[in-house]
């Protein structure tokens, strides 16, 4: 495997480049008979293309996706869903002053290190508008699994040292009206325009900044996830990290619960009647997940991104010959990345749920 494929029997494998002629995803596995929304995988698309706010890179891309296969009459067919997403608006030029000069905190050395040869323009394959292929593709899995009743929200919950207070609602459909009346796609609206006015500031300068995202799955029934070395939350992280910029992933308590007494952190379930399907706990530190299987709980998780490597500072930096050189960033690009990455995170999300449904249905009669 070189990498480019994700998923066991919800499977899928990303193709294309930054400045190339387009991006796009298979997905093979999606069960036949799904009613395929055109409407909402482009609606999922618009939250994370360039150029939609003053707070992201200026980069124009409509990022409308193309269906090439595996739908018929509004409907998948089982065979795999290929899709294609035109890249409309490089501009290569802005790159030439790093060819032979490596940007610090990019993937531009360790390509060359392990290819022998890197596409300079906007890091190629590294860039993170490969993650548009894989908002198409998670946009197909969250149609999916709302069959199974599962909801997946997430939202931006700091930036830099701006932290937003927990959720007061547990109403999805609410939760997602206060998050998309803002551009930095957080719930609580006052930190919301705190935030935008710092990344803003921070853009001024002509530096960026980091950020985290939460996210909350609702309706995941018991029983997802593997015992071993498929664990949900172990297949979360990865999911999460293989994100540009993550650097960090925790569930449920996560770093916090280390703080804790296991009399304070066990989770203690409470009676439930006979026609209940599942247990529910008093808390939730095991963030809905035991012994690596969904307990029933919400589902929950928290992402840390760190902040753009491209600033428009100069930098010392070496060349490919491995002498000093200096750089300073060019071009378009975001100064904080998490209002854009909150459907990606979702989208992820969605990859790994659908994939472990579709597992599960084989463990027992």
């Amino acid at each position: 495997m070189a990498g480019n494929s994700f998923g066991q029997l919800f499977r899928i494998t990303t193709f294309g480049e930054s400045h190339g002629t387009a991006i796009g995803v298979i997905l093979d596995g999606c069960p036949a008979g799904l009613t395929i929304d055109l409407d909402f995988i482009q609606s999922e698309l618009d939250k994370r293309k360039p150029g939609q706010s003053k707070i992201t890179t200026q980069r124009k891309e409509s990022d409308t996706v193309q269906i090439l296969s595996g739908i018929f009459e509004g409907k998948s067919t089982g065979t795999p869903i290929a899709m294609l997403i035109p890249n409309e608006d490089q501009r290569s030029k802005d790159y030439g002053h790093n060819v032979d000069v490596y940007r610090p905190s990019h993937a531009d050395y360790v390509y060359d290190a392990k290819y022998g040869i890197r596409d300079h323009r906007g890091g190629g394959r590294s860039s993170a508008r490969e993650t548009a292929a894989r908002v198409a593709a998670g946009a197909i899995a969250k149609l999916f699994l709302k069959h199974q009743g599962i909801d997946i929200f997430a939202h931006v919950t700091a930036v830099g040292k701006i932290n937003a207070p927990n959720l007061e609602s547990n109403d999805i459909s609410e939760l997602l009206e206060l998050r998309e009346a803002n551009i930095v796609r957080c719930a609580d609206p006052a930190t919301a325009n705190e935030m935008i006015e710092f990344i803003d500031s921070v853009r001024k300068d002509g530096d960026t900044v980091g950020g985290k995202i939460s996210c909350v799955v609702k309706g995941c029934p018991a029983g997802l996830g593997e015992p071993v070395f498929d664990k949900l939350h172990a297949d979360l992280g990865k999911a999460m990290l293989s994100i540009n910029a993550v650097h960090g992933f925790e569930y449920g308590s996560g770093f916090d619960g280390t703080e804790l007494r296991g009399s304070e952190h066990n989770d203690i379930p409470l009676p439930k009647a006979k026609e209940e399907q599942q247990f529910k706990t008093i808390s939730n530190h095991a963030g809905g997940i035991l012994g690596g299987i969904s307990n029933g709980m919400d589902i929950t998780f928290k992402v840390g991104f760190k902040p753009v490597a491209t600033i428009m500072h100069n930098q010392q930096t070496i060349n490919a010959a491995g002498e000093a050189a200096e750089i300073k960033g060019k071009g378009r690009h975001d100064p904080c990345v998490v209002p854009r990455a909150v459907v990606i995170v979702e989208a992820m999300a969605a990859l790994v749920l659908a994939d472990h449904v579709l597992r599960n249905r084989a463990v027992k009669l």
